[in-house]
């Protein structure tokens, strides 16, 4: 499979994170703001001339109720109105438009001679869309060519349809006040619109520079543990999401510098452990050589100890391996945990005669776990060859089996000497010693405990180091009942 091939030059921008932001933030508001300004004008000049239009119908009911009034009073004829061009203007800029104040004198008579008149009405488009018909539908006044797009309102005299009053509705709007009103609004509206989109683009800029940055500090303090530095950390700022990712990074960083930390030591303990045994071996060999040693038996039994020890190190390092690898093969079985430990303890019988260790046992009945037997033996026979190596006489040791909250407990304690509180959560590492010298001179690789720990966790349990009441070490191993175990097909 071939790499993605990365853009040169400029276009490589493009596909960088805050453009993309950017690019995502400001595109979906530019679309909004379009949206809305493209809405909210097609209301605006919709409801706009929906109102014109009701307030015109409005406004023809009281001069409809003065042409009534005329052709009553001019002998049910309509030339009073079709000759005299002026009255008709009159009359509807005054009941239509409302502009009588230009007509009339303040007490509703006309100005006398000499008298100052108001200044002239505006400019209004009012009359072209006013028709006046007659009981025939002919056209008396206004523009004869659109009276078929004109909405008729009757005139009626004594209960008899005299003529009509006709309009045209504001289907479009035309050169009047009204359009001079919605250009100015439309105006406005593309303002608004343009300084909305001013403020998307600086805010999509602003948010997609802020989730950049802080992205990169991610990336940058990825790149420096790729390469091996795992002392990087990363700032924590706020409380969001951003904030517990980095929180999160930085525990990913402490974890691997703890890994490559004991991954180091790991490495110089196992050297060391194998550096002691092969420096005597080879000792002994080159003094078997020089003839400074004699061959003996005493001779070959000190190299065979050697030799085992070399051994019984290689294997727990692999089983401990093995176990990392999860391929520590187990096969489980419904055991009774109480006959394990006496069988245990009657396959170490003569060690523990030896070792003069006197056994308190207080074992429950019918405790039974999903375990391998042949693992769980291992545990107990090293924590039998702990308490061996590290009491002093007389030795007492402690097993108590009990049943608590639902899983097995069994407690093994042993008397003096104890171990520091300090040293406790140390116990089970690998290769740890409290004291090295002592450790070594028992025999002991620092593995045992290791090892007893990463089985019983494989059974799902516990293993918790204390201070025994004899005095000495006290360990806590629980295991989940039946019912709660794992499944036998997940480690077999």
């Amino acid at each position: 499979m071939n790499p993605p091939r990365h853009p040169k030059g400029w276009r490589r921008h493009l596909y960088t994170l805050g453009v993309k932001l950017f690019l995502a933030i400001a595109g979906a508001n530019i679309v909004l703001v379009v949206a809305a300004y493209q809405i909210y004008s097609h209301s605006f000049d919709r409801g706009l001339l929906e109102y014109l239009n009701k307030a015109d119908e409005a406004r023809l009911t009281p001069l409809i109720q003065r042409l009534a009034d005329g052709y009553r009073e001019h002998a049910a004829d309509w030339t009073w109105i079709a000759d005299d061009k002026p009255r008709w203007q009159s009359m509807l800029r005054e009941e239509v438009l409302g502009n009588s104040r230009y007509l009339r004198h303040p007490h509703g008579e006309r100005p006398m001679a000499g008298e100052e008149r108001s200044a002239p009405p505006p400019a209004l488009t009012i009359d072209p869309r006013m028709l006046l018909l007659d009981r025939d539908g002919e056209v008396l006044i206004g523009p004869a060519d659109r009276v078929e797009q004109a909405l008729r309102k009757t005139i009626e005299v004594d209960g008899e349809v005299v003529g009509y009053l006709a309009y045209i509705p504001r289907l479009a709007m035309v050169e009047s006040l009204e359009q001079v009103f919605q250009r100015q609004q439309a105006h406005r509206f593309l303002a608004i619109a343009i300084g909305m989109l001013a403020a998307v683009l600086i805010n999509a800029a602003l948010i997609a520079h802020w989730l950049a940055r802080r992205l990169n500090a991610l990336r940058n303090g990825a790149n420096r543990l790729a390469e091996g530095d795992y002392g990087t950390r990363i700032a924590v700022v706020g409380h969001d999401e951003f904030a517990q990712l980095s929180t999160d990074f930085n525990n990913l960083a402490s974890a691997l510098e703890s890994v490559q930390r004991s991954r180091r030591q790991w490495i110089a303990d196992i050297a060391h452990e194998l550096r002691t045994p092969l420096t005597t071996l080879r000792a002994e060999i080159e003094a078997l050589q020089d003839g400074v040693r004699p061959l003996t038996r005493a001779g070959l039994n000190s190299l065979a100890q050697e030799s085992n020890r070399l051994t019984r190190l290689v294997e727990d390092l692999h089983l401990l391996s093995l176990s990392d690898l999860g391929a520590l093969r187990y096969h489980f079985a419904e055991l009774d945990l109480g006959e394990v430990v006496r069988d245990c303890l009657e396959a170490s019988q003569q060690t523990i005669a030896e070792g003069g260790l006197a056994v308190e046992l207080s074992l429950a009945s019918d405790v039974l776990i999903h375990g391998d037997e042949i693992r769980l033996q291992q545990v107990l026979g090293n924590l039998l060859q702990n308490t061996l190596r590290y009491t002093d006489p007389p030795r007492r040791l402690r097993i108590e089996l009990t049943r608590q909250h639902g899983e097995a407990c069994l407690r093994w304690q042993d008397s003096a000497p104890g171990v520091d509180p300090q040293h406790l959560a140390s116990l089970t590492e690998r290769l740890y010693r409290v004291d090295e010298a002592r450790d070594r001179a028992s025999g002991g690789s620092g593995l045992g405990l290791a090892i007893a720990n990463a089985i019983i966790e494989d059974h799902g349990g516990r293993l918790e180091g204390g201070h025994s009441p004899l005095g000495g070490l006290s360990w806590r191993i629980q295991f989940p009942l039946p019912h709660m175990s794992l499944s036998e097909s997940h480690h077999d």
